[in-house]
């Protein structure tokens, strides 16, 4: 199975795949935003677009090293990645799915003022790329790709990655971290995961 857990820049996309992780015997977190960093890094600087998704490159080669992992890896493959594109959100999710393949699609939805303050948690002051995206990333999910919401916006991420697993057919195992041990563990997925 994949899970595909996408929403706005700060909706917990990140927080809610490690948690799976750790609860969700033989899974693995994929992130295809490597992949955009690869072609930032391997492109003369002014061939770069705006958001490395605007390379077909980019869809092509995410959509099949993930039918290429769930025909080949026996586990839940969980991917964190903001699609609002729907022309982008064809090409990968919706070709997945029309292989056959069982993939499951979250959207984790949040206020404006909910991502705001979620992207200050994280030190993102002033006019960051997520910042910037939120109002787009809320149209995109209020009308093109609607399917599956999960409001965020008052659940914990305990509270998600139970609600997830349920929807998705998933027993998760029990997590016998204290809460002290589950904050830092969440820190250190941010912190990882600052680009």
């Amino acid at each position: 199975m994949i899970i595909w857990l996408n929403g706005a820049f700060g909706s917990g996309k990140t927080s809610c795949a490690y948690e799976l992780k750790r609860r969700i015997p033989n899974s693995y977190v994929y992130d295809p935003e490597n992949i955009g960093y690869f072609i930032f890094k391997n492109i003369p600087y002014g061939m770069r677009k705006n958001d490395f998704q605007d390379y077909e490159q980019w869809r092509i080669f995410n959509y099949s090293i993930l039918k290429e992992m769930y025909r080949s890896y026996s586990g839940t493959i969980i991917v964190p990645m903001t699609i609002v594109n729907p022309q982008y959100y064809d090409e990968i999710i919706q070709r997945l799915i029309n292989d056959g393949i069982n993939l499951k699609h979250f959207i984790l939805y949040a206020g404006k003022t909910t991502l705001q303050k979620r992207l200050n948690k994280r030190l993102e002051r002033g006019e960051t790329w997520g910042k910037r995206n939120i109002d787009r990333c809320i149209y995109a999910f209020d009308n093109y790709i609607t399917e599956t919401k999960i409001i965020t916006d008052e659940k914990s991420i305990d509270d998600i990655v139970e609600e997830i697993a349920e929807k998705s057919g998933l027993v998760l195992i029990p997590d016998k971290r204290g809460r002290i041990r589950k904050e830092i563990d969440r820190i250190i997925v941010l912190l990882k995961h600052i680009r």
